[in-house]
């Protein structure tokens, strides 16, 4: 598939002719918006959440995202088991390490994550310089970044040589790297950091792309790109943050390859 706009749309259409079971370990408070945009998207929603069966549904499932925004123990201990049994079934999984610098819990357990090979992690600036410890214990507020996307991409190359996996930074401007190149896309809307989660659905809209393309370097880019031109409709029919969450609903659904092609503004970088 050619990482052009044009390819990119073709996995869109691709994404909603399979309608790929994507299995959510997510947190509570993104957990409606999480679904909903993955409906909106062509996918099929799951979110499991329990040690008992986590292991069996993820064997069905194309894609597994699992977000620590509202991290417990139980969660924990089902994310890991999930993870485990997607890599053993060859199954493509993403991590979100929400406000992974905040405490040492969180740390800990993304560490851990980080160490059962996710074959993406998409994050904040500040939470993928934690990640790649360049940032000191502590810093970060809460989920929010205190840190451009830009400032963490030499982390980010980092990290994506020394775990294997795609990294996307995402921000004002978005960043995807495998270490040995890197796209950075110029699509979304400032009104979308007034609605909170919309980070961890762009994260599941990468899940189900991962559903679909076997390259994940191609699927995370495509990914982004859609949710950024989809956020970027959207804000453009809206008056604020309670009006944009229904329009970026309907602009995923909606959205044509005319709309995609003209706005998508995605190109190669230099590392």
């Amino acid at each position: 598939m050619s990482l052009t706009a044009e390819g990119i749309f073709r996995l869109l259409i691709t994404v909603r002719e399979r309608q790929p079971l994507v299995h959510n370990i997510t947190n509570f408070v993104v957990m409606n918006n999480t679904a909903n945009a993955l409906l909106a998207l062509g996918a099929s929603p799951a979110m499991v959440h329990s040690s008992d069966e986590v292991e069996d549904f993820v064997a069905l499932s194309r894609a597994l995202v699992v977000n620590i925004g509202t991290l417990y123990s139980e969660q924990m201990a089902a994310a890991k088991l999930a993870a485990i049994k997607a890599r053993t079934k060859g199954i493509p999984w993403i991590l979100d390490p929400v406000g992974v610098g905040a405490t040492p819990y969180r740390r800990s357990a993304a560490g851990a994550l980080v160490a059962l090979k996710p074959t993406v992690i998409r994050g904040n600036g500040s939470e993928i310089l934690t990640l790649a410890e360049q940032s000191q214990p502590g810093q970060g507020r809460g989920v929010d970044s205190l840190h451009g996307s830009e400032a963490a991409l030499a982390a980010a190359r980092r990290l994506a040589i020394s775990t294997g996996a795609v990294i996307a930074i995402t921000g004002a401007v978005d960043f995807v790297t495998d270490g040995t190149q890197l796209i950075e896309l110029h699509n979304g809307h400032p009104l979308m950091a007034r609605v909170t989660g919309l980070g961890c659905s762009a994260t599941a809209v990468i899940g189900a792309f991962l559903a679909i393309e076997p390259d994940a370097f191609m699927a995370t880019v495509a990914g982004l790109a859609v949710f950024g031109v989809a956020g970027e409709i959207a804000a453009e029919r809206s008056k604020g943050p309670g009006s944009l969450q229904v329009a970026l609903l309907d602009a995923l659904y909606a959205l044509d390859g005319e709309q995609f092609l003209s706005q998508c503004k995605c190109r190669e970088s230099a590392l």
